[in-house]
């Protein structure tokens, strides 16, 4: 089985991205694995703190282990938004493939400190982890938003993009390029959709030099992702996207069947609406 950074390697060079999506539960997590399945492309998974908290940091790394040991499928793990020294040197033991130290609330000085420091500790337990710095204001939540959080808009600058990863040797680069967590109400009414700047991917990208993440990719517009990914974007999160697929599968499946009460006669039709986002996404990230 390939590592994780020769796949990245591997869509750089084919100016494609892995599709990275958050689950909090088993359905989840099975309708992600079997929509990369079916497109027969790599996938990356997520939990951040919240979702670890409720799964479990051993367990999601056995459930990940499990599909890819049962099925010899691409998918990797990846410890989303992890902001505490403990709590990151808990997922590399727990055998993640990436680690996430998010310091992007920090003071950039501050930021760079404590992801430096992230970054040694990480790789003393296990160097093939990839870890992830974060650079610039995007929000903090998948969630459904009035109006965007205070601070976003500001986008990360290839100078800031090139100090950072100087100074803190991380593997990826998740900068603000006018993405943004969360969806606003209007996107879910498709009144609006995100627009990202393409060329301020393609500067950072130039003066950072490594693999670099879009966050907050849910409610983005279709051709603004393929431009992206052209410009240097190799990881594309999808979150907030299903979670919505998650809550109306769940509200259809009730309403079909108000007398149901076993989960595993429930479940099922929230699976079927988490794979069609995420194959319709990793579609879009794979092909052209």
């Amino acid at each position: 089985m390939k590592k994780l950074r020769d796949i990245l390697y591997e869509a750089e060079r084919d100016k494609v991205a892995v599709g990275h999506f958050n689950f909090s539960d088993l359905p989840s997590l099975s309708a992600i694995a079997a929509a990369a399945r079916t497109l027969n492309v790599p996938v990356m998974v997520g939990v951040s703190e919240g979702e670890r908290a409720f799964v479990g940091v051993r367990e999601a790394a056995a459930l990940v282990r499990t599909i890819r040991e049962e099925h010899s499928q691409p998918i990797f793990l990846n410890a989303d938004h992890t902001h505490s020294l403990d709590k990151a040197m808990e997922a590399a033991r727990a055998g993640f493939d990436e680690i996430i130290f998010d310091g992007s609330a920090l003071p950039m000085e501050e930021n760079i400190v404590q992801t430096a420091r992230a970054v040694e500790a990480i790789k003393s337990i296990d160097p093939a982890i990839l870890v992830e710095g974060e650079i610039g204001w995007i929000g903090a939540s998948s969630e459904i938003l009035d109006e965007p959080p205070e601070g976003t808009g500001v986008l990360t600058t290839p100078e800031q993009a090139r100090q950072f990863v100087d100074a803190t040797k991380v593997d990826v680069l998740a900068p603000a390029v006018g993405n943004m967590h969360g969806m606003l109400k209007e996107m879910i009414q498709g009144g609006a959709e995100k627009r990202l700047d393409i060329r301020r991917i393609a500067e950072i990208k130039a003066a950072a030099g490594i693999f670099m993440t879009l966050h907050g990719g849910s409610g983005t517009r279709d051709a603004d992702f393929q431009a992206a990914i052209r410009a240097g974007m190799t990881i594309v999160h999808v979150n907030t996207e299903l979670r919505l697929a998650w809550r109306r599968g769940i509200e259809s499946a009730l309403h079909d069947h108000p007398n149901e009460i076993a989960p595993y006669k429930i479940l099922p039709q929230v699976v079927r609406s988490i794979s069609e986002v995420v194959e319709r996404r990793l579609r879009l990230f794979n092909f052209r």
